[in-house]
């Protein structure tokens, strides 16, 4: 693992209180917090390390182009750092089932071979391929592998990288569906629903059965769907449900992040879904998934010819958060809480959202300037990662 720097002090905002405190770091641990000088420049905050659920590629790698080596995930670890996650998790979509248990057991294998990964990769979020097959709900996941929910596939899958499969993204549509859910949810699997044709009472059901997650609410679905009964309405009217979205300003409408976030206080966890061009300079790409796509100046990516075709995410978990509080849609902590607290409490990753004496030291240092955030610091278990 990461071996910890000696003894430090860590000064700035406090990111919830807005008071200027001193942190003292010994040996992984937060061991102190007092307060600090208040003419500390009040524009640095610090705030627990970012946790980003959902992550298929960053600065132009992707972990789902064949063949996935170890590398490639160590080396996302390392340039998310600067982005302040902390803690992703590698996202592996529908795909054959030995193209999957290649990437799972590579992503493993990282953890294994690697320092780096096997301290910033909280676990495996396996989006697919017990999804819906239709089009539209389905989104940019290959129809061919497109399968029902299989117990004895997913006990497979789990084998390949020794357990690390955390999060599954499924559609309850499919007959058994319950029973694959609540056989997950027993082993301490968290279980999404996403990509879904589901009926409302599918979803109930699926509740029921112990799904706890609704993955990028609002997207990943039809364009059209019955005005009173669908999936939509009754997975916020779950009040057992969390729910990720993609607060890129792309994704969404402000209106429905809106909604969202009075629906669910305490339950909206932001995730970037990043792809291999986030972060890439803006420009025309060709990508294994989304064919022929552009990346906009503004970090829009969209199907080239096509600007209301978007083609995933090009943004980063920071400007997820800096996207809420600068749009005024929550205030810049509780954003934080969604991309830090609220996703490590769910993940079940102790102490890591504990920004106070006895929490373990992941932390990041943000400096604002007016609306725009940027990452002046780094610290991943009580070590500088990064430092702009």
């Amino acid at each position: 693992m990461i071996k910890p720097d000696d003894e430090s002090i860590v000064t700035g905002r406090h990111y919830l209180t807005g008071e200027t405190v001193n942190l003292t770091l010994r040996g992984g641990v937060i061991t102190g917090m007092v307060c600090g000088d208040p003419s500390t420049d009040p524009g640095v905050i610090i705030a627990p390390g970012l946790c980003d659920l959902q992550v298929n590629g960053y600065a132009g790698l992707d972990l789902n182009t064949e063949p996935l080596l170890p590398e490639t995930v160590r080396d996302i670890a390392v340039k998310l750092w600067g982005e302040g996650v902390t803690t992703f998790f590698p996202t592996v979509i529908t795909n054959s089932t030995e193209n999957l248990q290649r990437s799972l057991k590579a992503v493993a294998e990282a953890c294994r071979l690697f320092p780096e990964a096997a301290a910033a990769v909280g676990g495996i979020h396996l989006e697919g391929p017990f999804i819906s097959p239709e089009n539209g709900a389905r989104g940019a996941h290959p129809s061919e592998y497109v399968r029902p929910p299989d117990w004895d596939l997913f006990c497979r899958l789990q084998e390949s990288c020794n357990g690390m499969i955390r999060i599954v993204t499924l559609s309850p549509e499919w007959p058994g569906s319950s029973d694959f859910i609540r056989q997950a949810s027993e082993t301490g699997v968290i279980v999404a629903i996403g990509h879904t044709s589901a009926t409302p009472g599918q979803i109930r059901e699926a509740v029921d059965a112990g799904a706890t997650l609704s993955t990028h609410l609002g997207n990943g679905s039809h364009q059209m769907l019955p005005r009173h009964r669908n999936y939509l309405w009754e997975q916020l009217a779950a009040d057992e449900l969390y729910a990720t979205i993609i607060s890129d300003g792309f994704h969404l409408p402000d209106s429905l992040m809106k909604v969202f976030l009075r629906m669910k206080p305490g339950k909206i966890i932001l995730v970037s879904d990043a792809t291999g061009l986030t972060g890439m300079p803006p420009g025309d790409y060709k990508t294994h998934i989304g064919g022929e796509v552009t990346l906009t100046e503004g970090g829009k990516l969209h199907v080239r010819g096509n600007p209301e075709m978007l083609a995933g995410s090009g943004k980063s978990l920071l400007h997820c958060v800096q996207t809420l509080a600068s749009r005024q849609l929550a205030p810049l902590s509780e954003a934080l809480d969604m991309a830090g607290r609220i996703p490590f409490s769910l993940a079940g990753i102790p102490g890591d959202c504990l920004l106070g004496p006895g929490g373990v030291a992941d932390i990041v240092i943000l400096r604002q300037e007016e609306d725009r955030l940027s990452i002046a610091r780094t610290i991943k278990g009580g070590k500088t990662v990064f430092r702009k």
